[in-house]
């Protein structure tokens, strides 16, 4: 589960660590008033998106020259500017050309960077802890930082126990060139991420940029984290900030199914029992010249009614052009699948090709069931033959 910049910064705020002054609006007029606020000459608007890439990104259908997030002179410029950002979709790297509405707008005081530094938080899946990052050349772009000289980002693995200790933080602010009494204050924000990381069972936390000022002080100046939704029952208060508008309508609608859903870019829908035969599937789709659009496991117990909303779910998809049904028949028996299959089938009615290939208890029951039921459904005998069908029947 994502969360928007601004609840990120809250919690950083309450663990301890220094942010801006800022305010979120709703509309242009409020983001006027946040101005007024603010008390300053200055303030920085930054669109609210569960995005990356938004300084860089442009309103689509707008002639504006600036991105998700700009520096505003006066009340009546901050108006302006946040009915652009209010209007239009704001395309990034990471939205898709479609662009992604926005809702709400961070006013906040602006800040006099001398230097900006990323810091990062995720699992280590490798050695099963947290890693640590922090590079100097934080800000945009650190994807590139990291491919292009991994060695400017340095890294230290945290003790889930005892979290940060003082020594790691200390030597990684000295690492950075940091001066003495900005190491102290490097350490304050570097515990507090550790601390929310942990303690709220996030599965990321970035701070991009962290920020020296001119006057010294450093601040965490953005921030980004993502949650465990496994461990969301732990963390109502986390729940609390999921801001559903942002995530994609069909994933949600499965999540409330019971069913595992990731939209994706192509052409032929998967309903898969088994996130591990779901990964296979798309392979095999790929291999043959196909695109998957989308992840879909409906678990082992499936049902009718999980089957049919899984149906409804992948017709919903304008792009899809064929359906690969595989299922692997363990806890669930074959002929009970292809029994919810058919009923699914017949409720929902598609419009585009339907390719089905079941294998395991009484696979020769239900290949006989769907033979015999006078639907328009392509059987195949194993994931091969079942991925060369659907890439031709989606193909035309």
């Amino acid at each position: 589960m994502k969360i928007h910049e601004y609840q990120a910064k809250e919690l950083l705020r309450k663990a301890g660590a220094p942010v801006p002054r800022g305010q979120v609006v709703t509309d242009a007029q409020q983001a006027r008033q946040a101005f007024l606020e603010l008390g300053q000459s200055k303030a920085v608007l930054k669109t609210q998106i569960h995005a990356g890439g938004r300084g860089k990104g442009r309103f689509k259908g707008s002639n504006a020259d600036f991105g998700g997030v700009k520096l505003v002179a006066s009340p009546e410029e901050a108006r302006q500017v946040a009915e652009v950002m209010f209007t239009y979709p704001l395309v990034t790297k990471q939205t898709g050309e479609q662009g992604q509405r926005v809702s709400k707008i961070l006013v906040e005081e602006p800040s006099s960077l001398q230097r900006e530094i990323y810091v990062g938080l995720v699992i280590d899946r490798a050695v099963g802890l947290p890693v640590l990052m922090v590079s100097a050349e934080g800000g945009m772009d650190i994807e590139e930082v990291a491919a292009r000289n991994p060695a400017a980002i340095l890294r230290t693995n945290i003790d889930p126990d005892r979290g940060l200790l003082p020594f790691q933080a200390r030597r990684l602010g000295y690492d950075l060139a940091l001066q003495p009494e900005q190491v102290e204050q490097f350490e304050t924000i570097l515990s507090a991420l550790v601390r929310v990381f942990l303690d709220y069972d996030a599965s990321l936390a970035e701070i991009n940029p962290l920020v020296v000022t001119a006057e010294g002080k450093v601040l965490a100046l953005d921030a980004k984290m993502n949650f465990d939704d496994n461990a969301l029952f732990r963390h109502p208060e986390i729940e609390a900030l999921r801001d559903l508008a942002e995530e994609n309508p069909a994933e949600v609608r499965a999540a409330k199914a019971g069913l595992s859903y990731v939209s994706m870019n192509g052409n032929i829908g998967c309903l898969v029992n088994g996130a591990g035969l779901a990964m296979s599937t798309m392979d095999i789709i790929k291999l043959h010249g196909g695109e998957p659009a989308n992840f879909l496991d409906v678990g082992g117990g499936a049902n009718k009614e999980q089957v049919t909303e899984a149906f409804r779910i992948l017709l919903g998809d304008e792009r899809v052009k064929a359906v690969l049904v595989n299922i692997f028949g363990g806890i669930m028996k074959c002929d009970i699948i292809a029994g919810a299959i058919l009923a699914a089938f017949q409720e929902v009615q598609p419009k585009v090709p339907f390719v089905v290939r079941l294998e395991g208890t009484n696979v020769e029951i239900g290949r006989k069931m769907l033979a015999e039921s006078g639907l328009k459904i392509i059987t195949a005998t194993d994931l091969t033959d079942a991925a060369k069908k659907v890439v031709a029947a989606a193909a035309g």
